[in-house]
């Protein structure tokens, strides 16, 4: 999978004016040649069949995938890079991505020759908007939230979609022209990465004062959430009428971890107009891992259980741990991949998914942060996980990579590691 987001959602805003200059478009070219021939390997049409399998949960062997998302700008520093365009050395990190997963890492990722184009767009926000306060935009950062009083809630609005239709079009023509002879280019926007809302919730209100909420302004702390959903559930009404859903059933990174390879999806009456039924949703509250399950259960998953209705499949979790909650997660409709955090109880996640549900393992990323991590200790943690969950239907997710510790060696050898104890079991 190949995505550049030139959306203005979050990203950069770059369009097809900017053009792609003749040098650019050698190395770009040479680049995409190699993509192409990596997807043509045979060992890419067993990984797919994999994925299949185990989407379904069918028993396979433990799947790896690696994504050292910020750990990128140590594996590919900007050195790397050759092409002189900003756009053109995007889709050129893009591409390296691809070559460096499939000659480097070798997890269980599939290289597919396929580069996806998105909108070009903008979504606004919900009519107040957090002030981020940070040293490093890759740092930690504080903000001041918007909603200082529940009587400004008058002066939220639900975010729209803005799609600029010409630019759009320009900008997959190019992606066409340079690539189109060697790479299938489609277009695919990601709209949104969760549909939790407790993320907006505490960007708008701040987490401390939602914490008090739970207790001191339970009404309104449920008013807010109502909005939200529907706002939510308006959003996406409008990306289905406007045609802009994508289907995500390929190696479209879903949820928290994992790629959506489905024979279930889309649904069976799917005839080339992509809803969310079609795909797979995806809901996570890491922000209220504080709270209790009763309040979670109150002021948090019914909000988000009428969004997760609309998608065919569901992941459900990320960071925070599901053990206390589980019995309350159980409601989310056709939940399939379910994530195990690094706070969670391995042998008490395995006990409750079964055979049921994707286990999504998490390792803690810190074991990668350090220039010499104790891959001994590594390598033991994994067994033990996967002895506990030899049971279930495992995927092993290494993510949320802040750094590799400045060595690209070390999500190297956790590949190796992680491939290993999987082929072993």
């Amino acid at each position: 999978m190949i995505a550049h987001s030139a959306s203005r959602i979050g990203s950069d805003g770059w369009t097809a004016k900017e053009g792609i200059a003749a040098s650019d478009r050698v190395l770009l070219r040479e680049l995409a040649h190699r993509v192409r021939e990596l997807s043509e390997r045979p060992i890419e049409a067993e990984k797919r069949q994999l994925w299949l399998d185990h989407n379904e949960l069918k028993a396979t062997r433990p799947v790896v995938f690696c994504d050292p998302e910020h750990g990128w700008t140590e594996i590919l520093p900007e050195s790397v890079l050759a092409c002189r365009g900003d756009m053109a050395r995007s889709w050129e990190m893009l591409l390296r991505k691809e070559i460096f997963w499939a000659e480097g890492m070798r997890d269980d990722k599939v290289i597919e020759a396929v580069f996806r184009v998105p909108h070009v767009s903008r979504l606004t926000g919900w009519g107040l908007s957090e002030r981020k306060i940070q040293h490093d935009e890759q740092g930690s950062y504080v903000w001041e939230a918007p909603l200082t009083d529940y009587a400004m809630m008058d002066r939220l609005r639900f975010p729209q979609v803005e799609v600029d239709e010409a630019d759009s079009r320009d900008l997959l023509d190019l992606a066409r022209e340079v690539f189109g002879d060697i790479l299938e280019v489609r277009r695919h926007s990601t709209w949104w990465w969760t549909l939790g809302m407790t993320w907006t919730l505490v960007n708008l209100r701040g987490l401390s004062q939602v914490l008090y909420d739970f207790l001191d302004n339970s009404d309104s702390l449920h008013s807010l959430m109502a909005f939200l959903r529907d706002g939510t559930l308006s959003l996406l009404d409008r990306l289905e009428q406007q045609d802009l859903l994508a289907l995500n059933n390929d190696g479209t990174y879903v949820g928290s971890g994992g790629f959506g390879w489905s024979r279930e999806l889309p649904a069976p009456d799917f005839a080339g107009h992509v809803r969310t039924r079609d795909m797979w949703g995806f809901g996570e509250s890491q922000e209220t891992t504080c709270v209790s399950p009763e309040m979670f259960a109150e002021f948090v998953l019914p909000y988000q259980v009428p969004v997760l209705d609309r998608f065919g499949l569901n992941c459900y979790g990320c960071c925070e741990p599901l053990d206390a909650r589980w019995q309350h997660v159980l409601q989310v409709p056709r939940l399939r991949r379910v994530s195990v955090s690094p706070w969670a109880s391995v042998p008490g996640m395995a006990e409750r998914l079964g055979e049921r549900y994707i286990f999504s393992y998490k390792p803690n990323p810190a074991y990668l942060a350090t220039p010499t991590p104790d891959f001994g200790a590594i390598r033991s943690r994994l067994r033990e996980t996967l002895a506990a969950a030899r049971h279930n239907r495992m995927e092993i997710i290494m993510k949320d990579n802040h750094t590799l510790g400045g060595s690209a060696a070390n999500a190297v050898e956790w590949c190796r590691i992680a491939m290993e104890e999987s082929l072993s079991i």
